[in-house]
């Protein structure tokens, strides 16, 4: 939660810079509070799971979420009951129609890196939720394909083959310890990777729009913040559960005996060893960090969102 002390106060302008929250008094007199309203377009096929994750990052914070979940109009999950995702779930066709507005929203992975964007049998779809994100969502925050795929609409970066896949545990630098969304954050810290494709820094360079803020010598950028279009992507995964890589692990040697093994994830690499979680702190920063960017910058009134 933000300190409210006067603007005037020389603390005030230190702490800003130190990336504190702060909030003058005049902001806090603007202020109504109401529950925040956070969508997750879940396009993993592991829909609990990844419910569970990102309900778990979102959900850490003395504020009042009101959690939407969104698939797809006409891309059915063959991993949750029908009963589920009709419970649960608004397909986007009818978010759409109903001219909902949303103060922040999350995109996630998908299992689809083999696939050229326009090869994706939603991708016309999620295309439209792209553009509507600009109109009806004060914050977008597209994850892994997710994020990937916002680039490739936005700007036309491609993202890239690996030649193996980007599977482990490795260390990213913090590139700009003042940005608001990585107050808190050590000056380097683990993040989960599990990729077959990559965004080159070189074309984030090329977009004055484009800011990275984490960054791996090993893997690549990870964490890009798109002020442009009020968005923030992330490639890698801080919402993996311990055993998340574990599991990918084990689905991979069931098909193939060639698959990649995970660095720095296993104690010593034995595989029989339960893995240390050391991402979940800074999981749950990073999360924590962009819900208050939306507390203190959305529009109370729902209606002016996008406005």
């Amino acid at each position: 939660m933000p300190i409210k002390i006067p603007a005037d106060l020389p603390a005030f302008d230190v702490l800003k810079k130190e990336g504190v929250m702060v909030m003058s008094e005049h902001q806090a007199d603007l202020q109504d509070i109401r529950p925040l309203r956070i969508a997750l377009l879940n396009l993993m096929p592991k829909k609990i799971q990844t419910e569970n994750q990102f309900a778990r990052l979102i959900g850490a914070t003395p504020l009042q979420i009101e959690l939407s979940l969104i698939r797809m109009s006409d891309h059915h999950s063959k991993n949750a009951t029908a009963e589920h995702m009709e419970s649960f779930y608004q397909p986007f066709s009818e978010v759409l129609e109903c001219g909902e507005k949303f103060d922040g929203l999350v995109i996630t992975g998908a299992p689809i890196e083999h696939l050229n964007f326009e090869d994706v049998d939603y991708w016309d779809e999620i295309q439209t939720v792209f553009n509507w994100t600009q109109t009806h969502v004060h914050s977008t925050f597209g994850v892994c394909w997710g994020g990937m795929a916002m680039l490739k609409h936005f700007y036309g970066i491609q993202k890239q083959m690996l030649d193996t896949k980007a599977f482990g545990c490795f260390r990213h630098l913090n590139l700009a310890p003042s940005s608001h969304y990585l107050r808190g954050f050590s000056d380097d810290c683990v993040i989960p990777v599990s990729r077959w494709t990559e965004i080159l820094q070189r074309h984030l360079d090329d977009q004055s729009d484009l800011v990275t803020l984490l960054g791996s010598a090993d893997v690549g950028p990870c964490l890009v913040e798109d002020k442009k279009h009020r968005s923030i992507y992330i490639f890698n995964h801080l919402e993996y559960d311990s055993d998340t890589l574990g599991q990918e692990y084990d689905r991979d040697m069931a098909s193939r005996q060639d698959a990649n093994f995970p660095e720095n994830y296993f104690p010593n690499d034995d595989p029989t060893k339960a893995p240390l979680n050391r991402w979940r702190s800074h999981g749950f920063l990073l999360y924590g960090n962009w819900i208050n960017e939306i507390y203190q910058t959305t529009h109370y009134d729902l209606n002016s969102i996008g406005s």
